[in-house]
């Protein structure tokens, strides 16, 4: 099926990978072979001898690749193709700019399903999700295009004619470091503002998902950018310490968990270079008891088990107000146990597999860690193998729902970003209030209710930094998405991130003699 749909495409390399990866869920063998770091205009092999490491698919557990890591002369050759490549593009308009990012939108449009089917061979998401990405990839990079033109300072006029003027001005080369869970919409989350601003951008992609980052480095290229504009340079902890230490990157945006997160502004101050760090959750999802509860259920369903539950935002410490919890917990396990797991590129399922063995273990060891602690598995949270044997390698789990949770276990506390929900109930609304506050982390947070009075104040007193009302995990790209406390500093999308990919100049005009005190 999916090698019929390829056949009309008319870019062989990226219909090369696809099929390349195709043919590991029909014999296991290594596939990808196409280097995937990208500088200076075209992918690159890593020339001197340098450590591999095996990726996986998760959809099959088969090796997919073997990934070149980048040590410090390739990070150095793909920071001096991005400089190079600022020096143009930093001179060009707006409407220059908004141009290419729009052809490469447009690209993207065209080349929608081969993207969506390699993002499931590289992430193990659902085709129907991957889609979904590629689109909020595509309209990020739209978005910022229209944002390119209206780049302006402030004019004020000062006394005896003189006046002062504000230039907004790029940075320059910005590192990008991605995480695995949205690996091509994060790069058009990070790039598009980025470009837009007249920045070029060196990014590494989590090892994890190294594969479709290329992709959009060469819809850049394609679209007209200059060569260097956009590099893409693969690796793990080593590859991000030297692109945060390099003299030569002006700031650094990173997606990821808090402990890296706090080592890479540690790095980043050395050089006082700004940071955007997006970074976890344990996010409260509030439900009144006049809430209509079909919807309150969609809801809490939308906010655990996207992406088989590796998201930051989810609202995983689900607050149910006690009147209506049988009822919702009766229909929210009835509708967890109809998801369709299995191979994630069928039009018919719903849950895929998650990213890698090890960190199915680790979500596994959650849901026993919470039945010793006394929560109550009421479906789900066991090993998946599907029927098709293809897929028996692959790393699967059943979405779990955990009842009877308390404020105090580690399923509660912890982020554990897999398919886990733990459900708690309340009775007031200012002690539910307290208890969704009760942690570091402000990623985000949502509430269902028909008091819309309710909902507002609600919403002003919960600390987080992307809240929902009677929805919930839903992120446009015209909107800014980022969180309070630990969950991180700085906005993705929006107008506002525009601030965090310029600078800002003030310049003053004097238009009489000068003043001197001397």
């Amino acid at each position: 099926m999916l090698l019929q749909r390829l056949a009309a495409s008319s870019r062989r390399r990226a219909a090369v990978l696809v099929t390349s990866a195709v043919r590991c869920l029909s014999s296991g063998s290594v596939t990808i072979t196409d280097p995937l770091n990208f500088w200076a205009g075209k992918r690159r092999a890593v020339q001197k001898k340098c450590s591999k490491e095996n990726v996986y698919e998760p959809a099959t557990g088969c090796v997919l690749c073997h990934l070149e890591l980048c040590g410090a002369d390739e990070v150095n050759q793909a920071v001096k193709a991005a400089k190079s490549a600022f020096g143009y593009w930093s001179k060009m308009s707006g409407m220059e700019r908004a141009r290419v990012m729009i052809d490469a939108a447009h690209l993207i449009e065209s080349r929608r399903e081969e993207i969506a089917e390699m993002e499931v061979v590289n992430n193990g998401k659902s085709i129907t999700e991957a889609r979904l990405d590629v689109d909020s990839a595509r309209l990020c990079i739209e978005y910022y295009a229209g944002v390119a033109s209206t780049l302006a300072g402030q004019h004020v006029q000062l006394a005896g004619g003189s006046f002062a003027y504000t230039r907004r001005e790029p940075l320059g080369v910005c590192a990008g470091i991605g995480a695995w869970n949205y690996p091509f919409q994060i790069v058009a989350w990070k790039s598009a503002p980025a470009l837009a601003c007249g920045n070029s951008m060196v990014f590494k992609p989590s090892p994890v998902t190294p594969v479709t980052a290329v992709l959009l480095a060469e819809i850049y290229a394609q679209a007209g950018a200059p060569e260097g504009l956009f590099n893409v340079v693969q690796g793990g902890q080593e590859t991000g310490t030297l692109l945060c230490h390099h003299p030569d990157i002006a700031k650094v945006s990173f997606t990821g968990s808090v402990p890296t997160g706090q080592k890479i502004m540690e790095m980043a101050s050395k050089g006082i270079k700004p940071v955007t760090l997006e970074l976890g959750g344990k996010s409260p999802l509030i439900i009144f008891e006049d809430s209509d509860v079909e919807n309150a259920v969609r809801g809490a369903l939308m906010a655990n088990f996207l992406s088989q539950g590796q998201v930051c935002s989810n609202g995983t410490r689900v607050f149910v107000q006690k009147d209506i919890l049988p009822e919702f917990m009766e229909e929210v396990v009835k509708r967890t146990q109809a998801i369709s797991i299995g191979d994630p590129l069928l039009e018919s399922t719903r849950m895929g597999a998650l990213v890698s063995r090890p960190h199915l273990d680790k979500v596994l060891s959650y849901v026993e860690q919470a039945k010793k602690e006394g929560a109550t598995v009421l479906c789900g949270g066991e090993p998946f193998v599907p029927s098709d044997p293809k897929l028996k390698g692959g790393y699967y789990m059943s979405p779990c729902v955990l009842g009877n949770c308390t404020d105090e276990m580690t399923c509660v506390k912890e982020e554990i970003f897999g398919p886990v929900m733990s459900v708690l109930s309340f009775e007031t609304e200012e002690e539910v209030l307290q208890r969704a506050n009760d942690t570091a982390l402000g990623l985000a947070a949502g509430v269902f209710t028909r008091d819309v009075r309710r909902a507002h104040r609600v919403v002003e007193q919960l600390k987080a930094g992307s809240c929902f009302i009677n929805n919930y995990n839903v992120t446009p790209v015209e909107v800014p998405f980022g969180g309070f406390k630990m969950s991180g500093i700085g906005r993705e999308n929006g107008q506002v991130t525009i601030e965090f990919y310029s600078q800002m100049k003030t310049v003053f005009v004097e238009m009489g003699d000068v003043d001197s005190l001397f």
